[in-house]
């Protein structure tokens, strides 16, 4: 096992959509979804549309062909699998719910590339009807971020990986990402991590804006083909760096005498630099 770990969002960094809007729109409700969702918060609307769609007759059965056929670019699976074959932790933290997330990765052939998944829980309840609830029930407490919605904090989740390393060799987190609840887990990074944030979407505008409080290196992507070719640059770069550390009893001034002699720089991805 190599000593990273990778920390995926999953709508729109995994696969190209929201997967509550593909559910809601692909199942006909989107008239009844836009009347409900200025009435209540975002997670608790989606339990109620899982309520709506039951009541029409909709099955989990039909969500399940629903999310089969989510739009995903081509090269995220053999991206996943290819980081997992190079010895990375792979885990998500998610806005969706498990019922999404575990149907699409099963039906992709990567759910156990996954050690852990961090999302909202997603079930089918005694009378076979899909239940979604917060990963934080903000009805009996608030988690206390005000950059995050009630129903979750990003960043208390990669706190809690984080506190798992206590006890471990040193890991380093690649955190991928594209919404604004992603920007909350960027500021929770540190120096030897690595951010990965969708140019043109609301975390990389806010880590534009804010670059100064973000202490991981920046790397900007725009799609899965990207993606791809960042991340996996990403990762046999740290690797390459931990060899060379465990051959020079972990002597980084060495590293940086000796591996840049043989590693162009450009061979590896460009940090985003912005203005504070």
């Amino acid at each position: 096992m190599s000593g990273i770990v990778l920390v995926f969002d999953f709508d729109k960094t995994i696969i190209d959509i929201d997967s509550d809007n593909w559910v809601v729109d692909e199942l006909g409700a989107t008239d009844l979804f836009n009347q409900l969702l200025p009435t209540m918060p975002w997670n608790s609307l989606m339990d109620k549309m899982m309520e709506e769609l039951y009541l029409q007759g909709k099955t989990t059965e039909d969500i399940e062909q629903v999310l089969k056929r989510v739009p995903i670019h081509p090269r995220i699976v053999p991206t996943i699998k290819a980081a997992h074959a190079l010895g990375c932790d792979l885990r998500v933290v998610s806005d969706a719910n498990t019922f999404y997330i575990e149907t699409i990765l099963k039906h992709l052939g990567v759910r156990e590339c996954f050690s852990e998944i961090n999302t909202n829980p997603g079930f089918v309840d005694d009378d076979g009807k899909l239940r979604i609830l917060p990963y934080h029930d903000f009805q009996k407490s608030s988690h206390g971020c005000n950059l995050c919605p009630p129903n979750m904090c990003k960043g208390k989740i990669i706190e809690r990986i984080q506190s798992t390393f206590a006890t471990e060799e040193k890991k380093r987190i690649i955190y991928l990402g594209d919404g604004a609840g992603d920007f909350c887990p960027s500021l929770r990074l540190v120096e030897g991590d690595y951010m990965m944030p969708r140019k043109d979407f609301p975390v990389w505008e806010l880590i534009c804006i804010n670059r100064h409080l973000v202490k991981a290196e920046v790397h900007e992507w725009t799609d899965g083909e990207d993606l791809e070719r960042v991340l996996l640059q990403l990762i046999t770069s740290i690797i390459d760096l931990e060899d060379t550390n465990k051959n020079n009893g972990d002597n980084t001034n060495q590293w940086f005498d000796c591996k840049f002699e043989t590693k162009t720089l450009e061979a590896l991805p460009k940090p985003l630099y912005v203005p504070h």
